[in-house]
């Protein structure tokens, strides 16, 4: 399934995206209304797997949001592709290496995110991240799997110059739209292996990244083990597992994101994620 949030109107609800269109979730199963959150936090998701009926409202009649819009926590990996710690030259790291994005870092497909005043060196990442389905503490690698509601594209816009100006990276990791995610909540049927998702980056045309999960230092269950061992992980909280190689900002010359630059991440099982800077 690909479960989405839509708006059709002023009420974000969730929906499963469907060739033509979107159904809604809380029809389907006979509520009055339900959130990507809500529908994780009430175990329901498996209920909507071949449901029938419902009105499939048209693609072009909906505004699709970021799947997860009011996430509790957006947790990001850093260093975690061999490729990419190689090509920036350092160790890869013996534990994961977290930062946070907040709300406000969320953009939808499709959106336009505007480069930030504060800097002049804004840099693209391709990343697959993967949605918490159920309240998680101390998982274990083995279990690790079925805490899992499904994966989506991200793309965990970078501002090098303010990123490294303190030994803690969020300065250049949390401005507004920083985060475009989507287009839609994959299922793990439907996504694939958590180790073999292949996905692809392409700057205004020009492929930029192309990498699977395969290449990550550390697996999605050691993610979900590590973390639930230091924090309890709830229904929809996102996890970005990281960047292979091919980012600007070890590129030679450099790459910066410019006002008009369109980025496109594809993933033949995750569908496209597309936008573009303002």
């Amino acid at each position: 399934m690909r479960i989405v949030t839509y708006r059709n109107g002023s009420e974000d609800r969730a929906g499963i995206l469907a060739e033509g269109g979107v159904r809604d979730a809380a029809g389907l199963l006979g509520a009055d209304g339900l959130s990507v959150r809500e529908l994780l936090a009430s175990g329901r998701l498996a209920e909507l797997e071949g449901a029938g009926g419902g009105e499939e409202i048209p693609l072009d009649e909906v505004e699709l949001r970021p799947p997860v819009p009011d996430p509790d926590k957006i947790v990001c990996i850093g260093l975690n592709y061999r490729s990419h710690a190689e090509e920036a030259g350092i160790a890869p790291p013996q534990v994961p290496t977290i930062f946070a994005k907040f709300r406000n870092a969320l953009a939808a497909p499709g959106a336009e995110v505007a480069l930030p005043a504060s800097s002049e060196k804004v840099d693209y990442e391709a990343e697959i991240a993967f949605v918490i389905g159920r309240r998680t503490k101390d998982a274990s690698r083995k279990d690790a799997l079925g805490a899992i509601a499904g994966y989506m594209l991200l793309n965990d816009l970078s501002a090098r110059d303010l990123q490294f100006a303190t030994p803690q990276w969020m300065p250049g990791k949390v401005f507004d739209g920083s985060a475009p995610c989507g287009p839609a909540l994959v299922t793990p049927e439907e996504a694939g292996a958590h180790d073999a998702i292949a996905f692809n980056l392409e700057l205004n045309g020009e492929r930029m990244q192309d990498a699977t999960t395969a290449d990550l230092i550390f697996s999605v269950p050691e993610l979900v083990s590590h973390l639930s061992r230091w924090m309890t992980l709830e229904p929809g909280d996102i996890v970005a597992t990281g960047t292979p190689s091919g980012v600007g900002s070890v590129r030679e010359p450099r790459v910066w994101l410019q006002p008009g630059d369109e980025v496109v991440i594809g993933s033949p099982t995750l569908g496209e994620l597309r936008t573009r800077l303002g």
